[in-house]
């Protein structure tokens, strides 16, 4: 048996004879560990995904200097050979934007477990409320967080990929269909540096790994 499912089984066990913040505190660190690795698997899908993107680029400003060279110097190809390598751009362009579809389905499944993390959290909040009644009247779960600042924050983070997410798509699509140079290196400015996953967020992270004792103090 995996430690994963030994885990599992033991919490839910455990749970009927077991403080309802004991198994709060557990679920949320097993929460934060969660963010941490989905977090580093965005990472490693965004990079892929720049690559993929920057290739698609590259390609189509190649093709771009190419047709204007071309007609600037009046030495047109025959309509056959320009229909080549056009078939050739075109297929090569395919198969990256479908590499990048792929890609953008990684981030979406993601960002799908980051929604559930963070309504997970909020429901381990909504049970504290239902036991305990007042903030003030319970103690914090680890350090000195409240369970309403674990909600908040993973609203926070999910709040930030799913809009960096949208924001994917949209630079996917464009990409596909501009031929405007500056807007090409643009979009792909955009995609690596990720305006919507605020410079905070691993701050957030982190906190939140030091509070459930994932990182020492």
């Amino acid at each position: 048996m995996s430690a994963d499912c030994m885990d599992a089984k033991t919490l839910r066990s455990a749970t009927p004879g077991k403080p309802v913040s004991s198994v709060s505190a557990r679920k949320i660190k097993d929460n934060a560990a969660d963010w941490h690795n989905l977090i580093l698997k965005w990472e490693t899908l965004n990079d892929a995904g720049f690559a993929t993107a920057n290739h698609i680029a590259n390609m189509k400003i190649s093709l771009l200097s190419e047709n204007k060279m071309e007609l600037e110097s009046g030495s047109l190809a025959s309509n056959e050979d320009a229909e080549k390598m056009h078939s050739g751009y075109s297929k090569e362009l395919e198969m990256l934007c479908e590499k990048l579809q792929v890609t953008l389905d990684g981030l979406t499944k993601i960002q799908v477990k980051m929604e559930k993390l963070s309504s997970t959290t909020k429901g381990i909040y909504e049970l504290e409320n239902y036991h305990y009644g007042e903030e003030n009247k319970r103690p914090p779960l680890f350090h000195t967080w409240p369970t309403a600042h674990f909600y908040e924050v993973s609203r926070q983070l999910s709040d930030m990929y799913e809009q960096e997410l949208r924001l994917k798509y949209s630079i996917a699509e464009e990409l596909a269909h501009t031929t405007d140079h500056d807007l090409t290196l643009s979009y792909l400015s955009l995609w690596l540096h990720q305006p919507y996953v605020e410079s905070d967020s691993k701050l957030l992270l982190e906190s939140m790994l030091l509070e459930t004792g994932h990182r020492a103090l």
